[in-house]
């Protein structure tokens, strides 16, 4: 896994509950349970941190000791979101469109959808 590429997302969602899940926005109701790994990594997925970034981070959520398959597990974790289409990788930092910026309950749900519409961008 090449750690210095940059990470984003593709997917809209919800941190409803403590819990992160994929959302379409318009049935914001409807919601899609993904497991906590894939969905700590989603939520990171900003296009502004590298892979390298997102290991050091969670390495620092472990203070007494770090797994011994961390690193394992995070290359897990991003080949099944690239496969899933939830995430892609790029060579340079990324900027977000609005609707993929935040949390859905975070955004103006009309102005997100316009700027989806405007995008031509369709949820997977």
């Amino acid at each position: 896994m090449e750690t210095n590429k940059y990470f984003y997302r593709n997917v809209i969602f919800t941190r409803k509950g403590g819990r992160i899940a994929l959302v379409n926005i318009h049935n914001p109701t409807h919601t899609t349970d993904i497991e906590d790994w894939l969905g700590i990594v989603v939520s990171l997925a900003d296009g502004q941190h590298t892979l390298q970034q997102l290991i050091d981070y969670m390495t620092v959520q472990y203070p007494a000791s770090v797994p011994t398959e961390l690193v394992k597990t995070i290359e897990s974790v991003i080949d099944r979101l690239i496969e899933g289409k939830m995430i892609q990788l790029t060579d340079e930092s990324v900027e977000l469109p609005y609707y993929l910026s935040d949390p859905i309950e975070k955004l103006d749900l009309e102005k997100a959808r316009e700027a989806m519409h405007e995008d031509g961008y369709t949820q997977h």
